[in-house]
C-alpha cells in the first residue's frame, strides 16, 4: 500500500516540478515588459526635458538678439553724435560709450552663437529621441503580443498539469501533500528521493541506522532529518542509477565517504 503512495508521489513530483517551473515563467514574463516600459518612459522623459530646454534656449536667443539690436542702435546714435561734439572731454566720453557699445555687441554675438549651437545640438538629439521612441514603442507592441501568446500557451500547459495533478492526489494525505509541495518549491523540484546504503540521495547526508531500517520497512512516510525530503527505499542497482542521474559528481564524493568509513 505504501509503495503505491510512493509511486504517486514520484509521479506527482514530476508534475509539480514542471508546474512550479511554468508558474515561475508566467510570473517572470511581465518583467521583460516592465524593463521595456521603463526604458520607453525614460526616453520620453528625456525627450520632454530636451524640448523644454530647447524652448528656453530659443527664448534666451531671442532676448540676446534684441539686446544686440539695442546695442547696435545705441552705437549708431553715439557715432552720429560725434559730428556734434565741441570739446575733447565730450569726445573722450562719447568714444568710451561707442567702445562699450561695440564690446556689448561682440559679447552678445558670442552668446548668440553659443545658444544657436546648443539649439542645433538639442534639435538633433530630439530627432534622435523621436526615432528611438518610435522604435521602442514598436518593440513594446511586439513584446506585448509575444507575451500574450506565450502566456496563453503556458497557461494551457499549466491547466493540463493541474488536471494531471488532480488525477493523482485522490487518496493522498492533505498534510503530506502540503509539505510535499513546499519541499519541491524549495528543493529545486526534488521532494522525494531514494536512499542509497545509508545516505539520502537528496542531500548526501549519512542517516542513522535505525532510521534507514524504518525507511526500508516502508510502513510510513518519513522525511530526511537534514533536507526534509521524503525518503523511500529502492533496490541497490535501481537506486544507484537514480543517484547517478541526479548527480554523478556527488556519487564520487559519496564513494570517498564510504571508503573513509571502512578504514575506520
Amino acid at each position: 500500500m505504501m509503495y503505491e503512495v510512493f509511486d504517486k508521489l514520484r509521479s506527482l513530483q514530476e508534475i509539480l516540478s514542471r508546474k512550479f517551473e511554468i508558474e515561475k515563467e508566467i510570473n517572470d514574463i511581465p518583467k521583460t515588459l516592465t524593463t521595456k516600459v521603463e526604458i520607453l518612459n525614460r526616453l520620453k522623459k528625456s525627450y520632454l526635458d530636451k524640448n523644454s530646454r530647447l524652448e528656453e534656449t530659443k527664448k534666451r536667443t531671442q532676448q540676446l538678439r534684441q539686446k544686440l539690436l539695442d546695442a547696435e542702435q545705441q552705437r549708431e546714435r553715439y557715432e552720429k553724435q560725434m559730428d556734434e561734439i565741441k570739446t575733447q572731454r565730450e569726445y573722450e566720453a562719447l568714444d568710451k560709450e561707442i567702445k562699450d557699445a561695440i564690446e556689448k555687441e561682440q559679447r552678445f554675438r558670442k552668446e548668440i552663437l553659443k545658444e544657436e549651437k546648443e539649439i542645433e545640438e538639442l534639435t538633433e538629439s530630439i530627432e534622435s529621441d523621436e526615432d528611438m521612441i518610435k522604435q521602442q514603442e514598436e518593440e513594446l507592441r511586439n513584446e506585448r503580443e509575444k507575451i500574450k501568446n506565450e502566456s496563453e500557451i503556458k497557461q494551457e500547459l499549466l491547466n493540463q498539469l493541474n488536471d494531471e495533478e488532480q488525477e493523482i492526489i485522490p487518496g493522498l494525505d492533505r498534510e503530506i501533500l502540503f509539505k510535499f509541495e513546499r519541499i519541491i518549491r524549495s528543493k529545486s523540484g526534488r521532494g522525494i528521493v531514494p536512499i542509497r546504503g545509508s545516505v539520502c540521495t537528496g542531500c548526501y547526508m549519512i542517516l542513522p541506522a535505525q532510521f534507514v531500517n524504518d525507511v526500508r520497512a516502508g510502513k510510513n512516510i518519513l522525511f530526511c532529518p537534514y533536507c526534509s525530503r521524503i525518503l523511500f527505499y529502492q533496490e541497490e542497482e535501481i537506486a544507484a542509477d537514480f543517484f547517478q542521474e541526479e548527480d554523478a559528481g556527488s556519487l564520487a564524493d559519496l564513494a570517498d565517504i564510504d571508503l573513509d568509513n571502512e578504514n575506520e
